[in-house]
């Protein structure tokens, strides 16, 4: 075990401790500066990066437009998290927590301002009436299953993730209180995933479109590098579902908005008309650029 912490009678904020994310971790909240979020000229404007969080939200566009529902047409503004885009003051004014993504809904007679990604795909679900059940049975459990996911996967990213891939030091109470509780998450999920095609039936819902981007990526070791740690290979029904949401073309499209890693034909850094996708992935405009 790591050497005891006895905490102080009184926290104080000591900026030199934190590691990789330091710089942008702050017991307050608000602006750090005036900028003002650029506005396209679609319905929707997201301000985000292609984290977990941030897929789920361009998922459910590029799913709602695969469906036909042009309504949905949406401009995607990178907004860069190490960098400190979130503390803008136009961002805030957004998302006064801070945390991408952001969205605007200029679709209405008013605006209205969203935050946190699964009030978003609630939403958007509303709204289009699309990959969330009528009927109240299947509704509830669709619900469920999106409100567990965005309680839990903070064990996930802010746990498992922070103390055994990012933190500066390794503390072995903390990586193994978050490397349980992560093993019985995925428990539930593979355990719910052996009854049923989806996470909340056999129908494909907003509860998989907001699980995939965190569950899919962590077994299939693109977060955190620790799926051996884990025994990601046990977990053979969430394996089968996150194989089986992959292939659907509006995943595909929707991961790779605002995303800044991985390999370049990925990368769709900011996105403003489907051609996008065909004509502005890294991969075809970093050479004109070097």
């Amino acid at each position: 075990m790591s050497e005891e912490y006895t905490p102080p009678k009184v926290w104080t904020w000591n900026t030199e401790f934190g590691g990789r994310f330091a710089s942008i971790n702050r017991p307050i909240s608000g602006a750090t500066h005036e900028k003002t979020l650029p506005v396209g000229k679609h319905p929707f404007q997201l301000y985000s990066m292609g984290t977990p969080n941030g897929q789920k939200v361009t998922i459910m566009f590029e799913e709602l437009l695969a469906a036909g529902h042009s309504g949905a047409e949406y401009d995607a503004w990178l907004n860069s998290v190490m960098a400190g885009d979130q503390f803008g003051s136009g961002f805030v004014e957004v998302n006064p927590n801070s945390k991408i993504p952001a969205l605007m809904d200029y679709s209405g007679e008013k605006p209205i301002r969203l935050f946190e990604s699964g009030a978003m795909l609630l939403h958007l679900a509303d709204k289009f009436g699309a990959f969330i059940p009528k009927d109240p049975a299947g509704r509830a459990e669709t619900l469920s299953w999106l409100f567990w996911q965005m309680s839990m996967t903070p064990y996930i990213g802010g746990g498992f993730g922070h103390f055994y891939a990012y933190a500066p030091i390794k503390i072995e109470y903390a990586i193994e209180r978050f490397t349980m509780e992560t093993k019985r998450l995925l428990h539930v999920l593979d355990t719910q995933l052996g009854k049923h095609r989806y996470v909340a039936g056999d129908a494909y819902t907003i509860a998989d479109i907001a699980c995939w981007p965190w569950f899919g990526a962590l077994v299939k070791n693109e977060i955190y590098n620790g799926a051996e740690f884990i025994s990601a290979h046990e977990y053979t029904n969430v394996l089968r579902w996150t194989d089986d949401v992959a292939k659907r073309p509006a995943v595909d499209r929707g991961r790779k908005v605002n995303r800044v890693s991985g390999p370049l034909q990925d990368q769709l850094r900011e996105r403003h008309d489907a051609s996008d996708f065909e004509t502005r992935t890294q991969d075809k405009l970093e050479p004109a650029e070097s």
